[in-house]
């Protein structure tokens, strides 16, 4: 019988420490387990720390796990916590993504200042987004408009904004519902026009392979229809080599034992994709992602990633 607390390891934003929260909610009443059983432990990354920079410059998704990882490898901690669209797709020897919480709004929210809607702009607005696929998706919607890196916390964003640093800004309604903040866009986008980042919306429980303990205590709350979806989500990334670097969009729904994907890839300047749909059982969710990758890259050709790097 575990007689020490479980350590959740977790970044210490606002939205981090509401996502290992939530997490550990689900453990304490999937296993009727008191309060004092969890351990939250509050790790600063490099990605938290450099945010005068775009992502794509100081090293991709990683800088936001990194920390996390090393502690969970050594045995400090026993799960992490993350935002599954952090990830990156090939996790350090050892660990593995054991259990992923019920997806939540998987849509983006705009937040306009100058303007409620994305559409409605003037002409030459600033809109600011650290997202590649937010900036090449704003792109190929606008190409009039002025995009603006955009990085930080989600109140610091909001901030920059309010003191006029922008005309608008995007964020993951997914966030804002889980900080309190529903009320706070403009307008809530369209995923057919505005597709959302692989992963988008969900929370997941990072862990070391073939600890059994841990995979027990995940069992419980594991959401087996998000696990599929973003499982094809990542794979469909993998498969492109995505990271931060690289404006992709993907998004799989599973519904009763049957899956469907639609993938978008854009240049930076969002005004040349690719688009792919495919469809089969959520029990081949790994596999389908991947073929759909190998799909649209081998139709996109070579010269079509040249500008990603």
């Amino acid at each position: 019988m575990q007689t020490k607390p479980f350590r959740i390891g977790t970044r210490g934003s606002p939205l981090a420490l509401a996502q290992a929260y939530e997490t550990r909610n689900r453990l304490m009443s999937a296993h009727a387990l008191p309060e004092d059983m969890f351990e939250i432990v509050v790790l600063s990354t490099k990605g938290d720390r450099i945010t005068d920079r775009a992502l794509s410059e100081i090293g991709g998704k990683g800088l936001f796990t990194e920390e996390l990882e090393n502690q969970l490898a050594s045995g400090e901690l026993d799960i992490a916590v993350h935002s599954s669209k952090d990830m990156p797709t090939i996790l350090p020897e050892g660990l593995h993504l054991s259990a992923f919480l019920p997806r939540e709004d998987v849509r983006d929210a705009f937040i306009g200042r100058t303007a409620p809607k994305l559409l409605e702009l003037p002409q030459g607005a600033v809109v600011g987004s650290a997202s590649l696929r937010r900036q090449a998706l704003i792109r190929r919607l606008r190409p009039d408009l002025n995009v603006i890196v955009f990085r930080g916390l989600v109140d610091t964003r909001l901030r920059k904004l309010a003191e006029g640093d922008a005309d608008a800004t995007l964020l993951a309604f997914a966030g804002l519902k889980r900080l309190g903040k529903e009320a706070v866009p403009t307008e809530i986008l369209d995923p057919k026009e505005f597709p959302p980042a692989p992963a988008q919306g969900a929370i997941c429980v990072e862990s070391r392979i073939g600890d059994t303990r841990i995979d027990e205590l995940l069992a419980a709350i594991n959401h087996k229809p998000t696990f599929d979806a973003v499982t094809c989500e990542r794979a469909f990334l993998g498969a492109l080599d995505g990271s931060c670097r690289t404006p992709i969009a993907g998004l799989a729904v599973c519904d009763d034992g049957e899956l469907h994907f639609h993938g978008l890839i854009l240049t930076p300047d969002g005004q040349t994709s690719h688009s792919v749909e495919i469809s089969g059982k959520c029990a081949d969710a790994a596999s389908l992602g991947r073929k759909a990758g190998e799909d649209v890259r081998s139709r996109a050709g070579s010269s079509f990633f040249e500008g990603w790097s």
